[in-house]
Order: C-alpha cells, then sequence, then structure tokens
C-alpha cells in the first residue's frame, strides 16, 4: 500500500487529486489546471464572438462567470479532458449506450473517474488489484474483482457519472511492485476527519456526564440548604413560640398579683 501515490482532499481541489491519483504522481498543479480552464474560456468567448460582439448572446456571455473553474477550485469535465489528453488519455463515459454495447466487463478496464456534483475520484487497477483512490479517503482502499461492478453500480445509483479512461497510463512504483505481488487490506481506510468526529463526539458525551454529574451535585446542595433553612426556620418557631409561652406566663402572673391587690 505504502507504493500507491495517494493524495488527500486539500479545501476543493478534488479535480487535482483525481488527476494526480490517476496518474500516481503529482503531475498536475492548481496553476495547470487553472491555465487550462483559462484556455477554453478564451475558445468559447472567441466562438461566442463569431455570432458578433455587439450581440445580446455575446454581452450576456461575457457576465457570466467562468463555466470549467470557479473560486473553490472545482474544474469542470472538459478541463479534465484536455489535461489528460496531454499524456494521450481518452474519456468514454461509461453508462452510455455506444460503451455498453460493447458489454466489457469493467476489471477489464484501466481505471475510472467518477464525478457526482463538484466532486472527483479515481478507481484505478493497479498490477492485478483495483483501488478506490478517492481523496476524501485516509488512504487507497482495496476493492475485489467481484465487488467492482456492484461497486459502480452502486455509484450510478448515487447520481455519480462514470468515465472510463483509455490510453496507456504512466509508469509507476504502484504497477510495477504490485505486478509481482498481490495485497491484503485488513481494515477499510476511513473519511477524513472521522476518527476527530468520533473523538469530538466522545468528548462531548464524557462533558455532558460531567455536567450531568455538576447539576446533580448542585441540586444535592441546594436540597442541603433548604433543609439546614427548613431547620434553622423550624428552631426560630419554636424561640419565638418559648417567648411568646414565657410572656404568656409572666402576664397570667401580673393579673394574679393585681387581683390580689384589689381584695386586700
Amino acid at each position: 500500500m505504502e507504493s500507491i501515490f495517494h493524495e488527500k482532499q486539500e479545501g476543493s481541489l478534488c479535480a487535482q487529486h483525481c488527476l494526480n491519483n490517476l496518474l500516481q504522481g503529482e503531475y498536475f498543479t492548481p496553476v495547470d489546471l487553472s491555465s487550462i480552464a483559462h484556455q477554453l474560456d478564451e475558445e468559447e468567448r472567441m466562438r461566442m464572438a463569431e455570432g458578433g460582439m455587439g450581440s445580446e448572446e455575446y454581452r450576456t456571455f461575457l457576465q457570466q462567470p467562468s463555466g470549467n473553474m470557479d473560486d473553490s477550485g472545482f474544474f469542470s469535465i472538459q478541463v479534465i479532458s484536455n489535461a489528460l489528453s496531454v499524456w494521450g488519455l481518452e474519456l468514454i463515459l461509461f453508462n452510455s449506450r455506444e460503451y455498453q454495447r460493447l458489454m466489457i466487463n469493467p476489471i477489464n478496464e484501466k481505471a475510472f473517474i467518477c464525478n457526482y456534483k463538484e466532486h472527483w475520484f479515481t478507481i484505478r487497477k493497479l498490477g492485478q488489484q483495483w483501488f478506490n483512490l478517492n481523496s476524501l479517503l485516509t488512504g487507497p482502499e482495496l476493492i475485489s474483482d467481484t465487488y467492482l461492478a456492484l461497486f459502480l453500480a452502486q455509484l450510478q445509483q448515487e447520481g455519480y457519472s462514470i468515465f472510463v479512461i483509455r490510453g496507456n497510463l504512466p509508469d509507476c512504483d504502484a504497477e510495477q511492485i504490485l505486478g509481482i505481488m498481490k495485497v491484503q487490506q485488513q481494515q477499510r481506510p476511513k473519511l477524513i476527519g472521522e476518527d476527530e468526529a468520533q473523538s469530538k463526539g466522545v468528548h462531548k458525551k464524557m462533558n455532558e456526564a460531567v455536567m450531568d454529574e455538576d447539576e446533580e451535585e448542585l441540586r444535592k446542595a441546594l436540597a442541603l440548604s433548604r433543609q439546614d433553612m427548613e431547620v434553622e426556620d423550624e428552631e426560630a418557631d419554636l424561640r419565638r413560640a418559648i417567648q411568646l409561652s414565657m410572656q404568656g406566663k409572666n402576664n397570667n402572673k401580673e393579673k394574679r398579683k393585681g387581683a390580689n391587690l384589689t381584695e386586700k
């Protein structure tokens, strides 16, 4: 597995990661892909200008953002296709009627590029084994020959567009090493950030448990405080009752003394 080049996700540069993971090396940078995108934009502008630079369609075209790239780092299929053409590689839509008529077993292909919305990733055969080189994973994921067709079908159901790579891919160390020996994978790679999310979840539960314990202690303290206050109130009531009782006795004594003096 160590011989496999796997570029992990940075920002929204999945098109770059997809291409480099396919070619197994740092072949393209954001600057390279931006240059291709600008070239495509200029070619489209020149075609639109043929209809008249004063036309409403041309003015509307100039006001629209590029369809080949955006500020987040997303690049279109045209950019990827042009980038691969430099290496003599071609993209063929996997679920097109023309390709499906050929009835080619997917395991006999060399690689696939998959796209859903703004995410691109590569599935490639290295040696005699298939690997999911999705940049969102912490590492390459081994795919068995029997699971490959099911995996592609699952991606299609999820809305992915899949492209077959045709042509000779550049030589790479992983191809040579895995051509001699097969690898085994005991544990599948996780999504980037999955461990961190799980760790945060554990810490959150621990914090909630501590907070629950603190709240329980606070409730107990308040209950004891109320009990103490009730005892103090009872003692105060008792003292007042005793004082009132003593005052009552003194008043009775004074009344009796007054009565005796009157009789005399």
